[in-house]
């Protein structure tokens, strides 16, 4: 669905020199809780930056898979799945109330992301282990996928997210990164395909085709080369296209923003 407003969200605290940074373009963070990168110091850290710039902080569960960046396939119990993402988003949200903040979103990371748009049980442990915990953080998912649909059946708030950097398949799934066309190398293209989503709801696929994407938050990977010049540029291009750029208030609605961060200033102006 079309529109003209959209949250910004920075998948960050893996271990990247220009966090902190990323924070100024960001308007929710993606929290890594040490499982696939990420310790105890950073998300403190990160975490304590976002709060004092009133940026919506969730946890960015993972595979246990440091070696391989949480980025490859894992069979796990469905078991230790559940009690493996408590154990994340838990330790997150301890670390963020004794700052006297709040998390209120999860977002999976890698695999576990990919593998549950897949597996509809594991997507269903993953929303229920959220649940668990804190019902009223939402679920960031693909957009117009499995884990945002199972999240709003278990009754949680659920984001549709999309992805600027990223090549998307005829159905609307993303181009595995095991292949050489996943990622998006053009700036400008990047740029412009999330645009397109903002303002058209729609995204150009793999094979020249279309289809449509109803997204509530575009994320912006912090580990990409040149992450930071690439946030920027987002934001930019944001502005000359008039798209607001805020956060979205998880407590009413998938698709109700807030007025807490305002209207999307020129980069130059930015804090």
């Amino acid at each position: 669905m079309a529109k003209n407003t959209i949250d910004l969200n920075v998948d960050i605290g893996e271990g990247f020199a220009h966090d902190v940074e990323l924070l100024d373009y960001a308007t929710s963070v993606n929290v890594a809780c040490g499982w696939h990168a990420g310790d105890p110091l950073t998300m403190r850290n990160i975490t304590s930056e976002a709060i004092q710039r009133g940026i919506a902080i969730g946890a960015h569960p993972s595979f246990p898979d440091r070696e391989n960046f949480g980025r490859v396939p894992m069979d796990l119990s469905l078991e230790e799945v559940y009690a493996g993402v408590q154990y994340q988003v838990g330790a997150l949200a301890a670390v963020v109330a004794g700052l006297s903040g709040r998390v209120t979103h999860v977002k999976p990371h890698g695999a576990l992301y990919n593998q549950a748009e897949q597996d509809a049980d594991l997507a269903q442990t993953i929303v229920r282990a959220v649940r668990d915990v804190d019902s009223e953080m939402a679920i960031f998912g693909l957009a117009g996928g499995q884990l945002v649909r199972i999240a709003r059946e278990e009754g949680l708030v659920a984001i549709d997210e999309g992805f600027a950097d990223r090549a998307y398949t005829s159905t609307g799934k993303l181009v595995p990164r095991s292949q050489s066309n996943a990622m998006l190398g053009c700036k400008e293209l990047a740029c412009a395909q999330a645009i397109r989503m903002v303002l058209d709801g729609r995204v150009r696929t793999e094979d020249g085709s279309d289809v449509g994407i109803d997204v509530q938050s575009i994320c912006l990977h912090g580990d990409t080369p040149n992450a930071l010049a690439f946030a920027r540029m987002v934001r930019t291009e944001l502005a000359k296209a008039n798209i607001i750029v805020q956060s979205i208030d998880h407590s009413r609605s998938p698709t109700a923003f807030s007025k807490t961060n305002g209207v999307i200033r020129p980069v130059a102006d930015a804090a």
